[in-house]
């Protein structure tokens, strides 16, 4: 049975954190096996208070600070202080419904020789609001999220590294190294990449998923999107083979819809393929969004679906654009 050191960066989660640490402590897994290891951002609510009542009721629950506040940050300090075979990484504010969540992580490892491990990461949670069914509809849709994404499958396979790994041997960071604390976003990606450019396994397990709450307002959901956006441009900067038009594809569209409207001045040509293209977009989410209400059931989440759709796609490409030209400013001086 291998040794697991779970990491959870963590910042005011003091909603979740509790059920968090108990879904975890209820795993069918030997108690002396596994190791968690809370790594605070300096909340500002009373999460470390909530954690440190655990680390004095458990031996195998720990409580460290980041100063630097980063989620890249928490991770390496997780694993400078690791003592397990294995690394894993767990949000503060996911769902972990399946009691034998970890010993999944020990038989896939076992049984697929892997480097990391990656798992499906779905948004659901008991009393949702129907924006939130609205999201989470949204996001497992191809529309929703990156096309070349594993997060949203359901099948077991050997597959890159690079949008699910969350589970690694521990010797995995000797080879690709740490987190690179430079990014604020994405930086699971970047570290993910590394390890498929370094040709290491990565196997994805559905048995090993956990369930993440979807955002609460549009606003949320447009900050969320700008962030993985602005992510993309730092991970292309480091890693200029990443760029596809499959990932900056929604920055371009935001850039034609501004540059669109500019240009329908010139010539009413323009102005009619302007429309024409917005008419397209339009037609696409509303067809897709009365796809998935039929198929789910769920006939409230039609009203937001497709205001959900224009959140994600517009601050996708928004944190696109603002970060290429606050990096191309930055050039500049």
């Amino acid at each position: 049975m291998l040794s697991l050191s779970i990491i959870i960066p963590v910042r005011n989660e003091s909603q979740y954190i509790a059920g968090v640490l108990d879904r975890l402590l209820e795993q069918d897994y030997c108690t002396d096996r596994f190791e968690i290891l809370v790594v605070d951002g300096c909340s500002t609510d009373n999460t470390q208070e909530i954690v440190q009542k655990y680390t004095e009721q458990y031996s195998n629950i720990r409580l460290f600070e980041n100063p630097k506040q980063l989620s890249s940050a928490a991770r390496n300090i997780g694993i400078e202080q690791a003592l397990g075979d294995i690394v894993l990484i767990i949000d503060g504010h996911c769902l972990i419904e399946n009691r034998k969540m970890l010993k999944n992580i020990d038989t896939a490892f076992e049984q697929s020789h892997a480097d990391c491990l990656g798992r499906p990461q779905p948004l659901e949670m008991t009393g949702a609001s129907t924006l939130q069914w609205a999201i989470a509809f949204a996001r497992r849709s191809p529309l929703g999220h990156h096309p070349d994404s594993f997060i949203y499958s359901g099948q077991a396979q050997y597959s890159p590294a690079i949008s699910v790994a969350v589970a690694y041997r521990k010797e995995v960071f000797e080879k690709v190294g740490k987190f690179d604390e430079t990014f604020d976003a994405c930086e699971d990606v970047e570290m993910n990449h590394r390890i498929d450019k370094a040709k290491l396994r990565c196997y994805f397990d559905p048995k090993i998923a956990v369930h993440y709450v979807p955002r609460k307002t549009l606003t949320g959901l447009m900050f969320q999107m700008n962030r993985y956006g602005r992510g993309r441009i730092k991970l292309f900067r480091k890693h200029r083979e990443t760029f596809s038009l499959k990932s900056f594809g929604l920055g371009f569209f935001v850039l034609g819809v501004i540059l669109g409207l500019l240009l329908c001045w010139i010539h009413p040509v323009l102005s009619n393929i302007y429309v024409f293209v917005l008419c397209l977009y339009i037609f696409t989410v509303l067809i897709e969004s009365v796809r998935i209400t039929i198929l789910n059931r769920h006939f409230a989440v039609l009203f937001f679906l497709p205001i959900v759709f224009i959140s994600i796609h517009f601050g996708f490409g928004f944190g696109i654009l603002c970060e290429f030209l606050g990096g191309f400013q930055k050039h500049l001086r």
